[in-house]
């Protein structure tokens, strides 16, 4: 048996990305997907004494770009760090995460977005012991049709079955991975845990920066897979 996930890269996601990235025995990030703008792959949200606000990488108004198509330059980088430092200095964990995750704001160049994303987010399993195998849909044939691409690339993987986020039941064909014999199988966001979070009413959908910067080594308890 070996599961597998196929999800665009998003920049810091949140807690339930990398509680399906555990789930999974390789995660294979989905990048040659056109940009969407105002979405995930180049924002998340961090809380702040004013409310929830973006951290968004500036990328340019030109969305007819793959995703690992879109370049970004260093001007960007400091600034999210700084809004980092002045919202969560003061969480009990962050001395202990800036350790690892300053230089990569700070001290790190990035060809693209793709790239990016795929630096902090190898980062963050690191951290949790995530040891799930990540790699590109461009290590793969890419075939035509959207549930047929994706069960194509669950195949070569090797993939007996694959684990999906809930808004994909959309627009996927159950019957195409039936046909496939892959077990195609419905990932679970609910049930999280709540923890001590600075600034006021506790918000899940954040980053999961802010679940490292209050519960450090803890984190995983505060997770599905994870913590598990």
């Amino acid at each position: 048996m070996k599961k597998v996930a196929i999800v665009q890269s998003n920049y810091i996601p949140w807690k339930g990305y990398f509680d399906m990235i555990a789930a999974v025995d390789e995660f294979i990030l989905y990048d040659d997907m056109q940009f969407t703008k105002n979405d995930w792959r180049n924002r998340n949200q961090v809380k702040t004494p004013q409310g929830v606000q973006w951290l968004t990488i500036p990328v340019g108004q030109n969305i007819n770009r793959r995703i690992r198509d879109v370049t970004t330059d260093a001007k960007w980088q400091p600034v999210h760090w700084k809004t980092l430092v002045q919202n969560y200095r003061r969480a009990a964990y962050f001395k202990e995460i800036a350790v690892w995750l300053e230089p990569l704001y700070l001290g790190s160049t990035f060809a693209n977005l793709s790239q990016t994303n795929r630096a902090f987010i190898e980062a963050i399993c690191e951290y949790l012991s995530i040891r799930t195998i990540i790699s590109n849909s461009w290590d793969y044939n890419l075939g035509d049709g959207k549930t047929e691409r994706l069960a194509d690339l669950c195949a070569q993987a090797g993939g007996t079955e694959y684990i999906s986020g809930p808004a994909a039941k959309d627009y996927i064909d159950e019957g195409i991975f039936r046909e496939r014999k892959i077990e195609l199988v419905w990932f679970d966001y609910g049930g999280y845990p709540e923890y001590q979070q600075l600034w006021g009413e506790f918000t899940h959908g954040v980053t999961i920066l802010d679940l490292l910067f209050h519960c450090g080594p803890e984190a995983g308890r505060k997770m599905k897979w994870v913590g598990s």
